[in-house]
């Protein structure tokens, strides 16, 4: 079992978490201080902070980096409470392009992608070394640094591909089926597991990736990939509340605002999963795209939702304009 099932899952895991973080460290080396600059400039309203969280974790494809670069700023007094409340919903709705990259079942073009971007950043490697203008060399750098970012996604389809090789001998176990059995009596199952797998390995791209290569090959239905997807939106505050620890108050007022809006939209969705299943459907025709659509669908729709929220005098007021 060790040798067919965890060994397989732990090495594809390992490759998925290790590819993110090169992807995430890549293009923050790339364009992290126009960034953080960008995040302390546009968030004078919670539209303006959405917008601007959307398009920084959809730069950086982690939304717990930049839930934990916001936190940060607010326990130095850069930002306060209320201009990180758009970010937060903006952080959610970007962190839906590496699902939807991985719906789109690009594996078979990892390993070509990986030659290619490792071709690429040794072969400009020799070049930095010698380059004498600072144009020159500045060009290098953001080529080495999307050279190293396209290799990161290539290493997380690459996981997916190996995660997806158990599924086989779980399906001789009947640890599916035990699974599933449960899962049917209570979708709830599914929930949990996502939020708790995802708070142990602090990804929730992980555990959606995971699922998604799952219901590619019918070993769990999509209805309940979905309700594991839910649950991994929850179980990924878990990295919030652990940066929150020890800092200011309205420190850990952003991480409760994370959890509020991730457990609320999973409360919210929970009772509407055949309609959530229904929609994802119609915009998908094999089952990973269709939860990656499910994802994506929750997560715009929570934060449209909990937008006009932020604009209460109330909540914007309930932290000091000092930290």
């Amino acid at each position: 079992m060790t040798a067919q099932i965890v060994l397989p899952l732990l090495v594809g895991l390992g490759i998925f978490l290790t590819g993110m973080k090169v992807m995430e460290l890549a293009l923050h080396q790339w364009a992290g201080s126009y960034l953080t600059g960008l995040i302390e400039r546009f968030t004078r309203t919670p539209l303006r902070g959405m917008l601007i969280g959307t398009g920084v974790t959809a730069i950086l494809q982690s939304s717990s980096a930049i839930t934990v670069i916001t936190i940060g700023l607010v326990n130095a007094g850069i930002m306060t409470f209320p201009k990180t409340l758009g970010i937060i919903l903006g952080t959610n709705i970007g962190t839906c392009i590496t699902t939807e990259l991985i719906g789109l079942n690009l594996t078979k073009l990892a390993f070509p992608l990986l030659l290619v971007s490792g071709s690429v950043w040794f072969g400009t490697l020799p070049s930095t070394f010698y380059a004498r203008s600072y144009r020159l060399q500045r060009t290098l750098h953001h080529i080495r640094s999307l050279s190293l970012a396209v290799s990161g996604f290539a290493s997380v389809m690459l996981g997916v591909e190996v995660m997806q090789s158990i599924v086989p001998a779980l399906q001789s176990r009947g640890l599916f089926g035990w699974f599933v059995e449960h899962a049917q009596r209570s979708i709830l199952w599914g929930v949990a597991a996502g939020a708790v797998l995802t708070a142990i390995i602090h990804s929730s791209a992980a555990t959606i990736a995971m699922t998604m290569g799952l219901a590619a090959v019918d070993a769990i239905p999509v209805e309940l990939g979905i309700a594991i997807v839910l649950g991994a939106n929850v179980g990924t505050c878990a990295t919030a509340l652990l940066a929150a620890i020890g800092g200011s108050r309205n420190g850990q007022f952003v991480a409760w605002s994370h959890i509020a809006l991730n457990a609320g939209g999973a409360l919210l969705f929970l009772p509407l999963l055949p309609l959530l299943h229904y929609a994802s459907v119609l915009l998908g025709a094999n089952p990973s795209s269709q939860i990656a659509h499910a994802q994506t669908i929750f997560n715009i729709v929570c934060s449209i939702l909990a937008l006009p929220l932020c604009y209460l005098p109330a909540l914007r007021a309930a932290a000091g304009p000092k930290q």
